[in-house]
């Protein structure tokens, strides 16, 4: 049975991964799309508002078409070289002046992104009288390149569009023609908050659908687990109540057939101990049917029989009750309270307590101490003894049904495990609270604490 619920719990695991996985997939594929889709747009509408610079400032561009002119001619006079024509296009005059209007051009244009740009200048090729190229300079995409914008890296920018420029002049009977090319490198701050906004529904599908299959799988798994827990309490139970049973019930044949002896019937002495064993096993029997048809109802199933009672005199005849039963067992007071009046169920609350000192004495208790005291507005019974102790990480199961102490794989002592079930319930079912303080191997303290 535990292998094939591993089984099934590792399978069920790799399950969730897998599924898990396909929706991550799933949800990345969307991502992806919603990502290209949005660079699209993107670029359709910087198309749109910035296809030439002349829809921004045809003053600009003439200005800036001049000063290539201009440059080229001095590069054909052999006034300055390529690096200094470089210079010369990248620190324009108009390079604030055209940053600035094509950020107002854009907040004006696409209101809803906030958008950062880069013009980078690519190419700058010179030929002359139709002979090779003169290659001013090309560096594709450095953004140390920039001719206009505030963008200060192009790592996660996208490119919107390249532009291409053409000039042609004639300088002291030379022939020129002139080639730029530029491109437009765009960044939308926070683009990774708008796609996400726009896939809060698959997101949230995405999400619910992994914490539903997650919260189906602990339900299973609990249903699992406490359905083991139920068979193997019962296989424990059913074991444990045959041993309880089998033992009165082999003393009730041997005793009745003793009884079958002449001798024996002739003897009063004999005859009256032989029949006293019989009644006492036969009320340890319906103790033990009692206990089981009382331990299978819940406290807010009980029917308690309420009377005031006088508690310090309740207790007094309790234990005087089980000295009688245990006269080995030394059993101290110390009543710090008196005539304390509560209204309980005489009857319920004896079996009660009388459980937890048997218990005490089953795990070798010799010395048990009764103490009560009123703590603020409640009345406290605390039982201490000097037994084998409970371990901490048991003493929170020991109020269950069919539980009982373990020393290693063994039930050293016998019982059906409802004692301290049964106690629990019978405390529940007056408004009341049990608790139990223990260390392996130097006794427990049980505290029962009522209103008062």
């Amino acid at each position: 049975m535990k292998q094939r619920i591993n089984l099934l719990i590792t399978f069920s695991i790799i399950g969730l991964i897998v599924l898990s996985a396909v929706q991550c997939y799933l949800v990345k594929t969307t991502y992806d799309y919603k990502v290209a889709q949005f660079h699209t747009e993107i670029k359709n509408e910087i198309a749109n508002i910035s296809n030439n610079y002349s829809d921004i400032d045809s003053t600009i561009v003439s200005k800036k078409e001049a000063l290539y002119m201009s440059l080229s001619e001095n590069y054909i006079k052999g006034e300055k070289n390529k690096s200094q024509i470089k210079k010369a296009i990248l620190e324009n005059e108009f390079r604030a002046e055209l940053t600035a209007k094509i950020e107002r051009k854009f907040e004006r244009e696409l209101p809803n992104f906030k958008i950062d740009f880069a013009i980078v200048l690519n190419k700058f090729i010179l030929y002359k009288n139709e002979q090779k190229a003169d290659t001013i300079f090309s560096d594709k995409s450095f953004i140390k390149n920039k001719l206009y914008g505030n963008l200060t890296s192009i790592n996660h920018a996208f490119l919107v569009r390249n532009y291409v420029g053409t000039a042609s002049g004639n300088f002291q009977n030379q022939n020129y023609k002139l080639l730029t090319e530029d491109s437009m490198y765009i960044s939308v701050i926070d683009w990774e908050m708008i796609i996400l906004r726009r896939m809060t529904i698959v997101l949230a599908l995405s999400l619910l659908s992994i914490i539903t299959l997650i919260t189906l799988f602990v339900i299973a798994l609990k249903a699992l687990i406490k359905q083991k827990k139920v068979s193997d309490v019962k296989t424990d139970f059913i074991n444990n109540i045959t041993h309880e049973l089998k033992t009165p019930l082999a003393t009730l044949g041997i005793s009745t057939k003793i009884l079958e002896q002449k001798n024996i019937r002739e003897n009063d002495e004999n005859f009256n101990a032989i029949l006293n064993t019989i009644s006492r096993q036969n009320n340890r029997l319906q103790n033990l049917i009692d206990q089981v048809m009382a331990n299978s109802l819940a406290e807010n199933e009980l029917e308690l029989q309420k009377e005031i009672i006088n508690t310090e005199d309740f207790l007094s005849t309790i234990i005087a009750d089980f000295k009688v039963g245990y006269p080995k067992i030394k059993l101290e007071t110390d009543f710090q309270t008196q005539k304390t009046i509560l209204v309980l169920d005489k009857f319920h609350l004896t079996t009660a307590i009388l459980n937890v000192l048997e218990n005490a004495v089953k795990y070798g208790s010799n010395n048990i101490k009764i103490k009560t005291k009123n703590i603020q507005n409640q009345f406290s019974i605390s039982i201490e003894d000097d037994g084998i102790g409970i371990s901490k990480n048991k003493q929170a199961l020991l109020f269950e049904k069919f539980y009982r102490v373990e020393q290693g794989n063994l039930h050293n002592a016998k019982g059906l495990g409802l004692g301290l079930y049964y106690v629990d319930q019978i405390i529940k079912a007056h408004q009341g609270s049990i608790a139990v303080m223990s260390e392996l191997g130097k006794g427990a303290v049980f505290t029962i604490m009522f209103k008062v």
